[in-house]
């Protein structure tokens, strides 16, 4: 983990009750950045000078770079749980909740930059499972899992665990063709294998 220069003295910690512009620009440069181009090729320079701040503002909201990474993953997550929204009450308020996230991955696929997951390129370039962005990742899939299990579950679908996986398949296989190959291909195989998920209860 990169640390604050030698001889800079320790950065006075920000106050938590108090939200930093200057970090939510940092932050919402490194999310463009990183997503656009890759975690490792981004420097924490690049994310200064593009984020119009000093090194010394950089180093007093985060410790080193994969503080950084870490913190671009989940608010990246936190926006996904915000717009997947909260899981409803009864089978059908449940399936219209799987098929609204289906909804939003499949707009996901053809949006203009659209290169992928992030999480699943952060991992891809963070091999070990054991460091701090890999568990990033990881809160994320779990939460991911559990929601959708959770609302096949209330779908009365006779195996949601199995349900919840092969959701989750067909999304990441989506992210990755919709990249790679033809999004709308990609859009339309994901809808439907969805509904053919929905259509065993």
């Amino acid at each position: 983990m990169s640390t604050a220069p030698t001889g800079a003295g320790p950065a006075p910690a920000p106050d938590p009750a108090r939200p930093s512009e200057a970090r939510e620009r940092l932050l919402r440069t490194a999310t463009e950045l990183f997503y656009a181009e890759g975690v490792r090729a981004v420097g924490v320079d690049r994310v200064v000078a593009e984020a119009s701040v000093t090194r010394a503002t950089f180093y007093r909201h985060f410790p080193g770079k994969e503080d950084l990474v870490v913190a671009y993953l989940r608010s990246v997550d936190a926006g996904a749980r915000r717009v997947a929204g909260a899981l409803p009450e009864g089978a059908e308020g449940a399936a219209g909740w799987l098929r609204h996230l289906t909804e939003l991955v499949s707009q996901e696929l053809c949006r203009s930059g659209f290169r992928g997951c992030p999480f699943i390129n952060a991992a891809a370039e963070h091999p070990d499972p054991r460091s701090p962005v890999r568990r990033a990742v990881g809160e994320h899939r779990r939460w991911l899992v559990e929601a959708v299990t959770a609302a096949f579950r209330r779908t009365g679908h006779p195996d949601p665990p199995a349900a919840a996986q092969r959701w989750v398949v067909l999304r990441d296989g989506a992210m990755v063709a919709g990249y790679l190959a033809d999004p709308a291909a990609a859009q339309e195989a994901l809808r439907a294998g969805a509904e053919d998920l929905l259509a065993t209860r």
